[in-house]
C-alpha cells in the first residue's frame, strides 16, 4: 500500500482513539475516584506497551546515552511534559465539560500549534508556510470545531 494510503489511515485511528482514550480514562478517573491515580494507570499501561514494543524492535541502541548527549536538545523531552498534562486535563475535564467540547478544543489548540508549527519548521519539522488558502482552511476547520460542539437547546 502505499503511503498516501497507510499514513493518513493510521493517523485517523490515532485521532479516533483520542476521544475514546478521553472517555475511558474520564470514566476510570470518575470510578477510582482520582484523577491522578487514573492518568497513573494510563501511563502504566502505556509503558508496558511500549516496553514491549521496545524490546520487540531490538532493545535500547548500544549507544543509547551518547545520542542523547549528543544530538537531543533539551527541549525535545517537553514531549512527556505535554502528554502528561494533556492526560490529566483531559481526565479531570471531561466529566465537567463533556468529553466532546473538551476534545473539540484540543482540536482547535491542534489546529492553531500545527499552523505554527507548520509555518515556522519549528523543532526540525518540515516547512509549510501559511499562504491565503490555508488559512482560510483553518479558520474553516475552527469554525466547524465550533459548530459541531454547539448544543441545540433542550425542547
Amino acid at each position: 500500500m502505499p503511503n498516501s494510503i497507510i499514513y493518513p489511515s493510521l493517523m485517523l485511528i490515532a485521532g479516533i482513539g483520542i476521544p475514546i482514550m478521553a472517555a475511558l480514562n474520564s470514566g476510570l478517573g470518575m470510578k477510582l475516584g482520582s484523577t491522578a491515580l487514573a492518568t497513573t494507570v494510563l501511563f502504566f499501561v502505556g509503558l508496558m506497551i511500549s516496553l514491549i514494543y521496545l524490546w520487540q524492535a531490538g532493545g535500547l541502541p548500544s549507544d543509547l546515552f551518547e545520542r542523547i548527549e549528543n544530538h537531543v536538545s533539551w527541549y525535545f523531552y517537553l514531549g512527556g511534559l505535554l502528554v502528561a498534562f494533556y492526560i490529566f486535563s483531559i481526565t479531570w475535564v471531561s466529566p465537567k465539560y463533556g468529553v466532546g467540547n473538551a476534545v473539540s478544543f484540543v482540536l482547535v489548540g491542534q489546529l492553531i500549534a500545527i499552523s505554527l508549527i507548520d509555518h515556522f519548521g519549528w523543532f526540525g519539522s518540515r516547512q509549510s508556510l501559511m499562504d491565503t488558502s490555508r488559512a482560510m482552511g483553518l479558520v474553516m476547520m475552527v469554525i466547524g470545531v465550533f459548530l459541531v460542539i454547539k448544543r441545540a437547546p433542550a425542547a
